[in-house]
């Protein structure tokens, strides 16, 4: 599995200027954990990947596909 900080950067490259507000500090904390097992502040790295989940809707095509299907694999 990759690191959550690697996902992070990729999601900004593709997701790019559109970033919608709701998935950003999602996404921020995504940029500092290597994996769901992690911290940042009082939430778990899986808590952080699933809100990111629940606010990344209007992140469509095929790296969105692929990147949330591999986050979601990461939270099981």
């Amino acid at each position: 599995m990759r690191p959550l900080h690697e996902i992070a950067q990729e999601i900004r490259a593709d997701w790019g200027a559109k970033l919608y507000f709701g998935a950003r500090p999602y996404l921020d904390a995504m940029a500092s954990l290597d994996s769901v097992r992690g911290k940042y502040g009082l939430d778990s790295g899986r808590e952080i990947v699933l809100y990111f989940l629940a606010n990344a809707g209007t992140w469509r095509g095929p790296v969105a596909r692929r990147v949330k299907a591999e986050l979601k694999e990461m939270t099981k």
